[in-house]
């Protein structure tokens, strides 16, 4: 498994299709079609799975045959799937100013990026008072255990559970781990995920006012530092540009939700809950990145740093 939450005793391995087992949340597929996930339970292709599941915590992935499709992301026909090359020889840039820069004018670029897609849940909109209670992420390149996904217990009460239907008592027992318990596991699995000396870029839509903040506050508050070879990509001003240039009376809205109708995607699950928007954004991303021709270069350029956004956070709690 690519997250070692075998150390923690709490966490047991299920085989898919069990009765303790729910379902497997879902994976990339190359394909033409809008529908560019596709989510099944208990087996792929006849194949029993192996997935790491209790009450609360899930990591899952999986592996198909995969058709080529054009994707702007690597600029020429790729596999839409796999957007970032599976080859780990790359060679290791070390951290320092305009990183983006450096990184963007690699010609080894898709041997050191890994796209991850993630989404929170929180008690509510401060990005200092509030506590996230869930976390969800997807590795764009697919594969085995390219899924994230926990409940976390934020140790106050959560209030606004109309929004997104995480209630105290689904947080407050012994298996959910607290955030202090959580970034280990949630490092472990970025780790397993990156490429030898390469880094990631962690997407999430409207992250950089809401997302990011949340996550390096609660890194900060945990004594965690967030790791130098991580990017941020805020998916959110990629989906106000596209829907701009969109021909229509009335301009498509940039919201997660719009931008799934706009691009006829099923949901898996209900909106507002972390895996679930993940695995939209998965497919919205891809369609963006298409949509604006936009190459990985082009990505990594308009991607920020951990120091960039602390700097910003800084501004914003200067002016308030």
């Amino acid at each position: 498994m690519c997250v070692s939450v075998s150390q923690v005793s709490r966490f047991r391995i299920h085989l898919l299709g069990s009765p303790c087992c729910e379902r497997v949340h879902g994976w990339l597929k190359n394909s033409s079609s809008p529908k560019l996930l596709n989510v099944r339970a208990s087996s792929v292709n006849g194949k029993s799975r192996w997935v790491r599941r209790n009450v609360s915590t899930t990591t899952q992935g999986s592996s198909s045959s995969r058709s080529n499709t054009k994707s702007s992301v690597l600029g020429g026909a790729v596999p839409v799937t796999r957007i970032i090359d599976a080859e780990n020889n790359a060679t290791k840039i070390q951290p320092r100013e305009n990183l983006q820069q450096r990184l963007a004018e690699s010609k080894d670029l898709s041997k050191l990026i890994t796209v991850i897609v993630s989404d929170l849940e929180t008690t509510g909109l401060s990005r200092v008072k509030e506590r996230i209670i869930e976390i969800a992420a997807q590795d764009l390149a697919g594969g085995e255990n390219s899924t994230f996904q926990s409940l976390i217990n934020p140790g106050v009460p959560i209030l606004n559970a109309s929004i997104h239907g995480i209630r105290n008592d689904m947080v407050c027992r012994p298996e959910v781990p607290r955030m202090e318990e959580m970034i280990p596991i949630f490092l472990r699995y970025v780790q397993s995920r990156q490429k030898p000396g390469g880094y990631v870029m962690i997407v999430a839509h409207n992250g950089k006012t809401f997302d990011f903040p949340f996550l390096i506050n609660e890194f900060n508050r945990c004594s965690y530092d967030i790791p130098h070879n991580w990017l941020f990509f805020d998916s959110l001003p990629l989906a106000r540009e596209s829907m701009k240039s969109v021909e229509a009376t009335v301009k498509p809205k940039a919201s997660l939700s719009a931008l799934g109708d706009y691009y006829n995607l099923s949901r898996d699950g209900q909106a507002h809950r972390a895996l679930s928007d993940v695995l939209l954004l998965s497919q919205v991303f891809q369609r963006l990145t298409i949509d604006l021709k936009l190459s990985l270069p082009d990505l990594v350029l308009r991607s920020y740093t951990a120091s960039d956004l602390t700097t910003a956070m800084a501004k914003n709690n200067k002016k308030a």
